[in-house]
This record gives C-alpha cells, sequence and structure tokens, in this order.
C-alpha cells in the first residue's frame, strides 16, 4: 500500500508541534518536521511524539521548510502522497485524511485546501476580503481557478513533488506554488476544510496583518 508522509515545517513550535505530531499518529504514521533553525526545543519535542526531525542550522523560511521536507519524503519508494500540515495546530486531521484519500484514489494530482467552500472556518469581514481578493487576483495571473490560493493544507503525489520546487523561502512561497501549477497543468481539486484560528495561531502569523502582506506580495509579483 502507498504510503502518506505529512510534511510539517516548524519554527519555534516547541509549545504545540507535540500535540499536532500526536493528534496525527492514529491517521498519518509517518510525519517529518522541518525545523528551520528554531532556538527553542522544538526539534527534541517533535522527535519525541513521534515525528522524523529535519534540520536547518539557520532560519530560511517557511517555503525552504516545505522544499526540505518534500524531498526527504520522495527518497520513499513507496510515496504515494505527501501532505503539508501547518505546526501551529490550525489544520483538522480528519481534513487532511480526506484530502489524502482523494489522492491515493486517484481522484486528482494535487488536492487544495480550501476555507471558502463551506461556512465552517470563522474570519473577519476584512480577512476574507483580502483573502479573496487574493485568489481572484491569483486566478487573473494563472487561471487557476481557485477559490482559496493561501490555504497551507495541500496534499499531492509524486508526481506534483517531484516537479513544483519551490524557491521562493518565505511566504511568496505560496504564491510560488500556485505560479508553478499552472505551468505543470496537474489534475487539482479543492477540497473543503476548516481553518482554526487560535490566539497561539494568529500570534504565529495568521493575523490580517500576514494576510495584507501576502496581497501585497502577490500584487507585487505581477509588475
Amino acid at each position: 500500500m502507498k504510503r502518506t508522509w505529512i510534511v510539517i515545517p516548524m519554527y519555534n513550535e516547541g509549545t504545540v508541534v507535540g500535540d499536532v505530531v500526536r493528534s496525527l499518529q492514529p491517521t498519518f504514521g509517518h510525519v517529518v518536521c522541518v525545523d528551520d533553525g528554531s532556538s527553542d526545543d522544538s526539534a527534541a519535542i517533535a522527535a519525541a511524539a513521534g515525528a522524523v526531525v529535519v534540520s536547518h542550522p539557520i532560519n530560511l523560511g517557511q517555503g525552504a521548510a516545505l522544499q526540505t521536507g518534500i524531498e526527504y519524503a520522495l527518497q520513499d519508494p513507496e510515496l504515494g502522497c505527501i501532505v503539508t500540515f501547518d505546526a501551529d495546530g490550525q489544520h483538522r486531521v480528519v481534513d487532511a485524511r480526506d484530502m489524502a484519500n482523494r489522492v491515493l484514489a486517484d481522484e486528482a494530482d494535487i488536492v487544495l485546501g480550501s476555507r471558502f467552500l463551506d461556512d465552517r472556518t470563522q474570519l473577519s469581514r476584512m480577512k476574507r476580503l483580502v483573502l479573496k481578493t487574493a485568489a481572484f487576483q491569483s486566478k487573473l495571473s494563472t487561471g487557476l481557478d481557485l477559490t482559496d490560493a493561501h490555504n497551507g493544507l495541500r496534499a499531492f503525489n509524486p508526481y506534483v513533488a517531484r516537479n513544483i520546487k519551490l524557491t521562493q523561502n518565505r511566504m511568496a512561497h505560496a504564491s510560488e506554488l500556485v505560479n508553478r501549477l499552472a505551468d505543470l497543468k496537474p489534475r487539482y481539486l479543492e477540497h473543503p476544510v476548516e481553518i482554526i484560528y487560535t490566539d497561539y495561531s494568529k500570534a504565529k502569523g495568521q493575523s490580517l496583518l500576514n494576510a495584507v502582506n501576502i496581497l501585497v506580495e502577490l500584487f507585487m509579483g505581477q509588475r
């Protein structure tokens, strides 16, 4: 049976990553956490919880951490699916499971999570507007009809994993990934997911300011 690997980029996530890894264990037996130069004990906590840990000696950014994790998973000859999953606890294991199952069933080469296909995710009006504007701009620039272009929960097969090759180290990697998909033209689907915003996840980068930064990055990239 083909294996699914969970790839978790992490930077100073010691207070939550252990719980995140343990929540994944009953469903996913193969989890790799990429410690992106953390100054806390994230790596030790993730390893104690059951994850494989690969470390960057310095902080390179989320895009670089994702690429490292993808390359690690690609070494598995039985790889069937990779799921990218945030370390801050905002993603739901059941959503990841359902998305991975769709890839393993060959419904698509990549399944992208969307918080806009149902009403479970609680968003402020302004953040909703910013993210929908980003999705609209992404559609104009790539032709991909996505409702949520900057969702970190994704499931994809080895074909996509071998060909996306992220080079943007920081948050620009999300726009870069969509641009790569536009060139690659894989079979893709969106899947409804719930994003759970906590005080912790907001402090780690899920704030409105971060959403605005994504939008600015996207527009600047089109200039």
